[in-house]
């Protein structure tokens, strides 16, 4: 029988010997959902002998019938919300509050929770690691009052967590700049991804592999750049395009899905969650396009470089620093279609074997996996958060209005220089 919600009790003697870590944000295992959750497996699987792990779960995505005890010697904790959207807010704050009566340090995955961490911090010695996952605040997805809480709980979780984690250096120089906080770089993995070589069943259920394509797989959202990419194919008929993505999650995707339907060149797939489907679609292109312009390193991003494939990425400083500026970057639909058509084949295979080389060296799953133990290991031993005492308020506006890093649009936001 699962673990459903109610306090704990700690029977395992051979528990009471290791530390424990509650993982708190994540949808839940086994991961079938996207890039936390794909983090959670991996850190579960490599942490399980040094530590004793629990993870919370969406009862909401998680039907009774296949709910689980324990994965890889975590145990898992259902929780009655969706780890999405509004209801993260209850989701990640239960799970906060019922890890206090047992863990030594909470891994929270995201900032929805984060209103509670001044109290945790004051009234207990739990110690608090905080991935803020990218600038949520700023996703077009989110209404006026979404994104002020949003705003509020990100400077909640960075003033009150014990270590925060960004997973992308232009991040990292947010928290610096905002808070005055040293945060910790640690991205994603991507070798769980394979190169999968058609079969013939592969190609009669999906005949574009038997033609050069470009691929996108992602969240049908504004900030992801969607429309720009199939405006921009709509005009380009001797190319072809495939998209997978939640196309009937918002009525933005349902638009797109409506007008751009009916084109021959554009391929329009709902959610794929089989790692081979994904990784047989993906690594066949010829080109991946990148369309996120919010958030820090994209797991899919990382992935497509891992498998080899050029990148064509949407230019924010994220982008750039994930593939350390090797890439193509577009900024609409124009400036895409200017790439298609005048980047030589020759140059594309350049770019492929570039992102793979970036990403053997930087984006493995046992370099992150290493990366997240040496911090659990360090937050329990450190008292006081590293800060950095930025002297920015002192520096005339004109000099930041000029910085050419690309990280400051005026002296108190944050923005992306395209």
């Amino acid at each position: 029988m699962a673990h459903e919600w109610h306090p704990l009790k700690q029977n395992d003697a051979h528990m009471e010997q290791k530390n424990k870590i509650a993982i708190i944000g994540t949808v839940g295992l086994p991961a079938n959902y996207g890039g936390f959750e794909t983090l959670t497996d991996h850190l579960v699987r490599n942490m399980g002998n040094e530590y004793d792990l629990t993870v919370y779960c969406s009862g909401k995505k998680y039907q009774r019938k296949d709910r689980q005890q324990y994965y890889h010697r975590a145990r898992l904790i259902y929780v009655p919300f969706d780890a999405n959207g509004v209801q993260s807010i209850p989701y990640d704050s239960l799970s906060i509050l019922h890890a206090l009566f047992y863990a030594d340090v909470l891994l929270i995955l995201g900032v929805a929770g984060a209103w509670l961490l001044p109290f945790v911090k004051l009234f207990t010695n739990k110690k608090i690691i905080v991935s803020i996952d990218g600038i949520e605040w700023k996703r077009e997805k989110w209404n006026v009052l979404a994104k002020c809480y949003l705003w509020w709980a990100e400077k909640i979780a960075v003033n009150y967590s014990h270590i925060d984690i960004s997973d992308n250096e232009s991040i990292q120089d947010y928290t610096a700049l905002r808070y005055g906080s040293l945060s910790r770089i640690i991205e994603y993995g991507a070798d769980h991804t394979h190169l999968v070589k058609p079969q013939e069943g592969d190609r009669i259920k999906y005949p574009f592999l038997k033609m050069p394509y470009a691929f996108k797989v992602c969240r049908i959202e504004p900030e992801n750049n969607v429309h720009e990419v199939l405006q921009a194919f709509s005009l380009l008929p001797k190319h072809h395009l495939v998209i997978v993505g939640n196309w009937s999650k918002s009525q933005y995707g349902i638009s797109l899905r409506k007008e751009y339907q009916s084109f021959q060149n554009i391929t329009l797939l709902d959610p794929i969650y089989d790692q081979r489907t994904l990784d047989l679609l993906r690594g066949n292109a010829l080109v991946y396009i990148h369309g996120h312009s919010a958030g820090g390193t994209n797991p899919s991003l990382v992935e497509a470089m891992y498998l080899g494939l050029p990148i064509i990425a949407f230019q924010v400083s994220y982008n750039k620093t994930t593939t350390e500026n090797k890439a193509v970057y577009f900024t609409d639909a124009d400036n895409l279609i200017n790439s298609i058509k005048t980047i030589p084949v020759t140059r594309l295979k350049e770019i492929g074997a570039k992102m793979h080389s970036i990403a053997k060296r930087r984006y493995t799953w046992r370099r992150i996996t290493q990366a997240y133990a040496h911090l659990i290991k360090e937050v329990l031993l450190i008292k006081n958060k590293s800060r950095i005492h930025s002297r920015i308020s002192t520096i005339d506006k004109q000099v930041l209005l000029d910085y050419e890093a690309g990280h400051l649009k005026h002296a108190i936001h944050f923005f992306e220089k395209r």
